[in-house]
Formats: structure tokens, sequence, C-alpha cells
């Protein structure tokens, strides 16, 4: 069964509040924080071992300072007046709490780093599953490369949070409030200085913060543009190089450079104002501390060991503050990214099949439209009043001008898009009422744009139908005319293809997606034209071969080549989103319409 995938919504089922706040400010860090802790408390024992390694190793090492201050005290003015018996009692168990104090802090470290690799595993196998739910529509309008970046260096970014940043604050706080109550039994009246320079500090950071969250936003935002500039570039290097458009390029990729690194320029630069100031406001409290602490020594209210163990406490103390200003910069980058993150586990997944959904069995392939409409966007309508009607086994061409719709009619027999109104019904089932996964097992799909995985040449034929044979495998490729070259290849079927097989030719990479087409116990095929990278030799070698294949199937094909498709059953002529011829290639032409037009032209 398969795992359901971690989700950052609340027990309620609502999902994180990413509209704008009271203000017009966007209010994510919130909410983003709770995601990551429903993250790490799934691994709360191993966060509750951390949390006593982070107290423990603190606490030892807050005993230090109170130790030396004993030290110190056991040392009077004049020759010859140390108690060294004293000092070295003191001295050794300064020695052990350290040690004990630094294996702790090893195992803090230890036990961080396992935490976030659980953490980021799980939350890129739920990236990953969460992708495979989204709806085809979610792909059409989201760069490829922008998706990579938020499941690899946005996930990357929260790593190194979440096994440092996070550590420094458990650190921080520990930190603070021990050295906070040991000063306070030391002196409280010299703890008043920090009444003054610590709701500094917590102004000065608040201030600067709130200036640089927005800019690490916009750096996330910058970075996952020009990874998907990138992507888009390189995947079209040939259409590139053909066109001379290497500079035109460059020039793009220069000004979509420079908004990123000026992006990551402006947070870095302003995120790290925050830690030389809190850095000064601390040196400006241990100014105020040695003057009031020496007027107190003078006063006879302190001793030379006490002040001695404040000032040690007070850098304990205003230390891992001005550290966790440092790191804030950090962590404003490390909450925009996972801020990303959740925004696409967040993203609506693909509607769930209908309650009473049927399973689709013994497809005979009966295929009706009636009176679909339906449009990408509400404004902008593609196909109007819909409707034809495929009988079991016959081949439907459809055919028209490029945007009229074509490839929109396999995307809604799919399922990629449920029509706005209409209905299509397969074998007399409404497509909505049925289950997705058997209505998509039910059919068959080559498109123009052919797709392998690196893998050997079996496993991409055998893609679609688990546990295919050797000989099975076999049949499909000599009736696609491609088994005589598998054979000529040095390992055979067994060869690898590499970086979607780039290491053959076009024409093979689509004979071996339609190869794998015909491999499936599918009733439906539909081919989007298919045959568009082959020569016309091997054209007419396909079509004969796929006439026999395709016995018994329900067969649509998408063609501008109208050569390929003269012996179709029916043919559907689509203009502006309707049919507006339906008949066989000879009624078509006798008509002497829109198809005998389209016919024509190529011929001509």
């Amino acid at each position: 069964m398969r795992r359901k995938p971690f989700s950052p919504k609340t027990e309620t089922g609502n999902g994180p509040d990413w509209s704008k706040a009271a203000g017009g400010k966007r209010r994510y860090s919130g909410r983003t924080i709770m995601g990551l802790c429903r993250y790490m408390l799934q691994y709360k024992w191993m966060l509750a071992l951390a949390l006593l390694c982070t107290l423990g190793s603190n606490l030892f090492a807050l005993i230090g300072p109170k130790l030396t201050g004993l030290c110190i005290g056991a040392v009077e003015p004049g020759a010859g007046k140390v108690d060294f018996a004293t000092v070295g009692y003191y001295a050794g168990w300064m020695a052990v709490f350290y040690v004990v104090s630094a294996a702790m802090s090893y195992g803090l470290q230890a036990l961080m780093l396992t935490i976030s690799r659980k953490v980021v595993y799980r939350m890129r196998q739920d990236v990953f599953e969460k992708l495979l739910s989204l709806p085809v529509g979610f792909f059409d309008v989201h760069q490829t490369g922008d998706i990579i970046s938020r499941i690899s260096y946005d996930i990357d970014t929260v790593n190194a949070s979440l096994s440092n940043d996070l550590v420094q604050l458990f650190t921080t706080v520990i930190t603070v409030a021990g050295a906070l109550v040991m000063m306070i039994t030391i002196s409280p009246r010299l703890v008043l200085v920090f009444a003054f320079t610590v709701p500094l500090s917590i102004a000065a950071t608040r201030y600067i913060t709130g200036k640089t969250k927005p800019l690490f936003r916009e750096r996330s935002a910058k970075l996952g543009e020009l990874n998907g500039f990138v992507e888009e570039m390189i995947s079209g290097q040939k259409t590139l190089k053909a066109y001379d458009r290497e500079q035109y390029t460059q020039k793009r990729f220069d000004g979509k450079n420079s908004h990123a690194v000026d992006a990551y320029y402006r947070a870095e630069y302003y995120g790290s104002i925050t830690g030389p100031c809190v850095n000064f406001i601390n040196n400006l409290s241990l100014s105020l501390i040695s003057v009031f602490g020496a007027l107190l020594y003078l006063a006879g209210h302190m001793s030379v060991g006490d002040i001695s163990s404040f000032v040690l406490y007070s850098r304990k103390f205003s230390g891992p503050i001005n550290e966790a200003a440092n790191i804030v910069s950090e962590l404003q980058s490390a909450l925009a990214a996972a801020e990303r993150v959740f925004r696409l586990l967040e993203e609506d997944p693909e509607p769930e099949d209908a309650p009473q959904a049927a399973e689709l069995t013994e497809v005979r392939g009966d295929v009706r439209f009636e009176n679909v409409s339906f449009g990408y966007a509400p404004d902008r309508t593609v196909i109007r009043d819909f409707s034809f009607h495929a009988l079991p086994g016959r081949l439907i061409a459809i055919v028209g001008p490029t945007g009229a719709g074509k490839t929109t009619l396999i995307n809604l027999l799919m399922r990629f898009y449920d029509p706005e109104s209409g209905g299509i019904l397969v074998d007399g089932n409404r497509a909505d009422g049925l289950r997705r996964d058997s209505l998509r097992k039910a059919y068959a799909m080559v498109l123009q744009d052919t797709w392998l995985f690196y893998g050997s040449i079996y496993e991409n034929l055998a893609y679609g139908k688990e546990g295919a044979g050797r000989g099975e495998v076999e049949t499909v490729a000599r009736a696609a005319q491609i088994h005589s070259f598998i054979k000529r290849l040095p390992q055979g079927y067994d060869t690898v293809l590499t970086d979607e097989g780039t290491n053959i030719s076009k024409g093979q990479k689509q004979l071996l997606t339609i190869a794998r087409a015909m491999l499936l116990d599918a009733k439906m095929l539909i081919l989007d034209e298919a045959t568009s990278n082959v020569d016309t030799r091997t054209e007419k070698q396909i079509q004969k071969a796929m006439l026999k294949l395709m016995e018994g199937k329900t067969c649509f094909v998408i063609a501008h080549r109208l050569s390929t498709i003269e012996n179709a059953d029916l043919i559907l002529v689509v203009n502006d989103g309707q049919v507006v011829e339906q008949g066989t290639h000879r009624e078509l032409m006798e008509r002497e319409g829109e198809y005998f037009r389209l016919y024509k032209a190529q011929f001509e």
C-alpha cells in the first residue's frame, strides 16, 4: 500500500494560509516554522535526546566560570598567599565538566545531523510524491527548472539550517538562560545593565529582520527563475545554435543572472548588518559591566573573583545572542526556502475520483463526446459544443489547423482535464464517473515529443507492461521496424540509453516509443503525430504494421500529414474548437469543404 505523503496541513485539514495578513504584509514564517516542527516531531525521541544533550552540554559549560571565580578567590594579594590545593581542586573539576560538555556537544551534533538527514529525506520524498499527484495543468504553467530548484536547492538550504542553525538556537536559549541565572546569584544589581542592552539588541534585530525577510523570499524566487531559464536553454541548445542566438541568449542569461546575484547580494548584505549591530551593543554592555563592577568592588559589594565570574558569564550571555544574530540571515534564507517547499506541498492535487467511481473493465473502446465545451482559462474557450462518436475498433483521425483544439481532445480523452460542460462516455460510462487509473490504462499513447528514460532498450520497451518477456518485446520491435537496428547495437536489447536517448537518432526514439505502445494490452490507442520523425519509407512500413496490430482497437490519430490517414474510418476536421466536418477521406474530398482545402494545400 502506498504511503500517504506528509502534509504540513493542520489537524483540522486546513493548510497554511498563504494569503496576505492584515495590513497587506505576507506572514509566512510562523506557518513555515510550524510545518518544519511537524516534520521534526516525527522523530521526537531523537529530538528529546538532542535537547537533553544540549541541556547537559551547556549546563556543564556554565559551571566553568563559577569555578574560575573560586580559583581566583583562592589567590590573595601578596607573595606566597595562594591556596594551591584549592586551586587544583577547582581546576580539576573544571577539566571534568568541560570534557563532559564537549562529549555531549559532539553527541548533539551527531543527533542533529541524523535528524536533519531524516527530515530532508522525508521532505524530498513527500515533494516528489506530491509532484506525481499534481495535475498536468500544474506542469503546464510552472518551469521545470523552478520545480527542480525546490526539490534540490531549497531543501538543501533547509537541511543546512536544521543541522547547524537549529543547534545554535538550542545552545543560545540554554546558555543565555543559565548565564542570566548565574549572574543574578552573583550580583543582581549588576544584571540591571542588561535591562538596557538586551531590549536594544531585540529592537535592532527585529527591525533588521523585518527589512530582510522579503529580500530572502526574492532571492529564492530569483534563483528558481534562473534555474528554470538555464534548464530551458540547455534543452533547446540545437535550436539555439541553429538560429545563431547565442549572443541574444547570453544577454538574457546575463540579465537573469544579474537579477539573481543582486537579490542574493541584497539579502546577504542587509542580513549581515544584524551581527555587527548586536556585537556593538554587547561590547557596550561589557564596558558598562566593567565600569559598574569596579564601582561595586570599591564599595565593597563584590570581590575580584565575583567580578571575574560575572564578566565570563556576561560573555556567555551576550556571545550566543551575537551568534544568533549572525545566523538570522541564514534562518531567513532557510524559512524562505521552506516556504517555497510548503507552497508546493500545498498545491491542489489532481481531484480524487468520485466516491462511487467505477472500475473500467472489459474495455470495448466505444467513445462518445456529447456537446463538450472546455477552456484552459475561464475566459478562453478552446472546445465548443464538441460531439462525435468513435465506434469500437475504428480508426479516428483528427485534423485541422494549428490551435484548432486537436491536442486538447487528447487531454480530455485521458482526463488530464475535465470538460466544463457536456460529457465524455467510454463504453456507455461517463468518464468522470470512472477511476482515472483504469481509464488511462485503457489507452496506449505515442506522442510527438518522445520520452525515454536512462536504462536499457528492453526496460524502455517493457515500461508499460510489467513482467513483459523478451519474446513479446522483440515481437513489437519487429512490427515497429526497429528490431534489426537494435540487434546491430553492441549489447542489443541490453544497450543502455543515456540522457533521454541522445545516443540514438530522433526517428529511432520515435520507433521505440511506438513499439512500447504496441506492447500494452490497451483497447484504445492515441497517436499524436507519431510518425513525424521517420522517413517516408519507414513511415509506410510502420503504417502497415500498425494496421495489423491495431485490429480490434479504437485508435485516435492526430495528423498533420493527411496522406497518413486516408484509410481512417472517420476523419474529424476541427477548426476553432468545433467539428466542422466528419466522414471518410473519400466523402470529405467529394464535399470539397475544409478538408478538401487542407488536402489540396499540402499536395499542391
